[in-house]
This record gives structure tokens, C-alpha cells and sequence, in this order.
């Protein structure tokens, strides 16, 4: 089977499997906020018209500028880019015919862009289930690589790992590249900064989404965050006018959206109670996500494929892990939507329990 290999666009999912594509769908495999775009932004959508007939800032200046206020950083310790998923391929630019180490299970983006640039990849692997990071374990196998991809909070799992790990990481292993793509750092309440790092640590990079806290995956906008010389580095590879002008003028209404992200981690905190208490009253297994997804099985199945189909025909969209080393189909991904949304998830749940039985 040629599974898809992100989550949202479901119309590829329904062709791929040769199913028929319900008429209503809920789509729980794009981990976007629920909450949709700040109210700031619908409001001011017909000023971003103004600006489609010029050319956007090449270097997104102003966007930039704020960013490395908002952060206590210099300029040029910021990059902006066209999504998380443009800055993992400057990243990877950078490690071209170099060893690389991806932390797994992990986005898979991190290895296309890493195979483009002709790396030597390998794997480590975390222990199914509690996912916890060996930082020791990993620092001896990164010691003899050039740079390695974490993903924190971790996807698909929702893992997070504190700062004390990370600089475990960049303690041990100072001539290794260590890569954070921190996209969802931002749902966390109880997130250990890692951004006065970058000063200590040259050999640090940090990547940032603004696509998924914000709701705007259409728009595609993200940052990094890192040593003036990588910064460089990655700037020399990014194509001009990478970043639109809506896109740099929505950046800048978002970094003033902190009671925006305050009111959305109190409700995902709410939710994920919810869910996770319904799913282990069930005796479903999930993982101990701190972020807006989680992945969940049902442990008398290994392969979760009778599961996913099931979800398919009533109209639910998981995100399969067919193509997450270590998972190979025994867990589901599930972004927390709304609340309506959440709760039609559980009756579907419930439903598939109840005729087990």
C-alpha cells in the first residue's frame, strides 16, 4: 500500500485506499488548533489585499525584527521561512552527504529532506510505549554523527523532553548539529525555554511553526531560531519572496496573540483530560501527549488497520503510522479538536468497544 505520507488532505487517503469518501468527514489527522485563526486576523484579512500587487520584503524584515524581540535575540540569530517544512530543508542544505541521526518515531519530513541532500541516515530508536529519551544512550550514537533531528514535543507520540535533556545532548556531543523542531512547543503551559541556549550552544538549531498553534496551515509560516552562522548558512539556500506578504503580515498579528495561546492551552490541558479518561475507561492505550495530539490502540489489536477502517466509514480521519519507523501501523494519531468534534470521536469509539464485545 502507498500510504500517504502526512496527515490532512483525507481526499488522498479515501483514493489511495480505493474507498468511497463520505460526504461529511472529520478530519482528526492535520494537528491544527481548533480554536481557527485569531479573530485579529479575519478582522484585518481585507488589509492583506492591499498588498497582493507588490512584491513581499524578500527578507520579511519587520516579521523578522519582532520575532527576535519577542525572543531576546539578535536579528540574526532568526530566520523566517515558508512553514517549518521550507526551514527542514535548509536544515538539511546544511548536512548535505553528512551522517545524520533521526530520533524515531518522527515526522517523516525529517528524512525526505535529509535523503534529497544524499545523508547517511540512521535511526534511534525509542522504546515503544513510554518513549522516554535515553539522553546518554543518545549522545554515545550522536557522538559519531554529524547532526541529529528531535522533535519536541514529539510527533506523533506528544512526548516532551525538558531542557535538562537537551543540553544533556549538547553537552556530550558539542561537534554534533542538534536540531529541536519545537512546532508545538507553544501548547505547553509548562514549556522549558531552550531559545538562551543558543548563546552557550553554537551548535544548536531551533525550529518553529506558526501554522500550528495560529490555525493557518494555508498561509505557511514558521521560524528558526540558531547561531549567526547557521543562520547564514540556511539563508544562503532560501529562495526570494519565500514568505508572502499576507503571510508576513499575519506573522505580525500573531505575535500579539499571547492571551490567544494561553486560552488555547488551557483548553487543550481540558480536553486531553477528557479524552485520555474516557479512552483508559475503555481500555484503549494512549500516549502521555503534553501537546494538541496523541497516538491511540486498542491492545487486542496489533495492527490497528480493522480500527482505522472502522473510523474511515463512520467519517473519522486518523492519521495511520505506516510510515513512522517503530510504529508500522500499531498505534493512531489523533489531533484534539473541538469539543462537539472530540465527543462524536468517543460515541465512535464507544461504538467499536461495544461490538467488539
Amino acid at each position: 500500500m502507498n500510504w500517504p505520507s502526512h496527515g490532512s488532505n483525507p481526499q488522498h487517503l479515501f483514493k489511495a485506499l480505493g474507498l468511497w469518501e463520505p460526504s461529511e468527514l472529520l478530519d482528526f489527522s492535520a494537528n491544527i488548533n481548533p480554536m481557527g485563526p485569531p479573530e485579529r486576523l479575519k478582522a484585518g484579512w481585507h488589509q492583506f489585499f492591499e498588498n497582493l500587487p507588490v512584491y513581499p520584503d524578500p527578507f520579511a524584515a519587520d516579521l523578522t525584527a519582532r520575532l527576535a524581540q519577542k525572543e531576546g535575540v539578535g536579528k540574526e540569530y532568526v530566520l523566517a521561512g515558508n512553514g517549518a517544512s521550507e526551514l527542514i530543508s535548509l536544515a538539511a542544505r546544511l548536512l548535505a552527504g553528512k551522517k545524520v541521526i533521526i530520533v524515531q518515531p518522527a515526522f517523516s519530513e525529517y528524512e525526505q529532506a535529509c535523503e534529497v541532500n544524499d545523508c547517511e541516515i540512521s535511526y534511534f530508536q525509542l522504546d515503544e510505549g513510554s518513549w522516554e529519551l535515553d539522553a546518554k544512550r543518545l549522545c554515545e550514537d550522536a557522538k559519531i554523527a554529524d547532526a541529529l533531528f528531535l522533535c519536541n514535543p514529539a510527533n506523533p507520540t506528544g512526548r516532551y523532553y525538558g531542557r535538562e535533556d537537551i543540553v544533556s545532548l549538547l553537552e556530550v556531543c558539542p561537534e554534533t548539529l542538534v536540531i529541536v523542531d519545537e512546532a508545538f512547543y507553544d501548547f505547553l503551559p509548562e514549556y522549558e525555554p531552550l531559545v538562551p541556549l543558543l548563546s552557550e550552544y553554537k551548535n544548536l538549531i531551533l525550529l518553529r511553526s506558526m501554522t500550528k498553534m495560529f490555525s493557518i496551515p494555508g498561509l505557511r509560516l514558521g521560524y528558526a531560531l540558531a547561531d549567526t552562522e547557521l543562520i547564514r548558512g540556511m539563508a544562503r539556500f532560501q529562495y526570494h519572496w519565500s514568505i508572502n506578504s499576507a503571510a508576513q503580515q499575519a506573522g505580525l498579528i500573531c505575535l500579539e496573540e499571547d492571551l490567544y495561546i494561553e486560552d488555547t492551552q488551557i483548553y487543550m490541558e481540558k480536553e486531553r483530560s477528557r479524552l485520555f479518561g474516557f479512552y483508559k475507561d475503555k481500555g484503549l492505550h494512549v500516549s502521555e501527549s503534553k501537546t494538541n495530539f496523541y497516538l491511540l490502540r486498542d491492545p487486542e489489536l496489533g495492527d490497528q488497520e480493522k480500527l482505522f477502517y472502522f473510523l474511515l466509514e463512520k467519517g473519522f480521519v486518523p492519521r495511520h503510522t505506516y510510515n513512522f519507523p517503530g510504529l508500522s501501523g500499531r498505534w493512531l494519531r489523533f489531533a484534539v479538536k473541538g469539543t462537539e468534534d472530540n465527543q462524536k470521536l468517543m460515541e465512535a469509539i464507544d461504538e467499536w468497544t461495544v461490538q467488539k464485545d
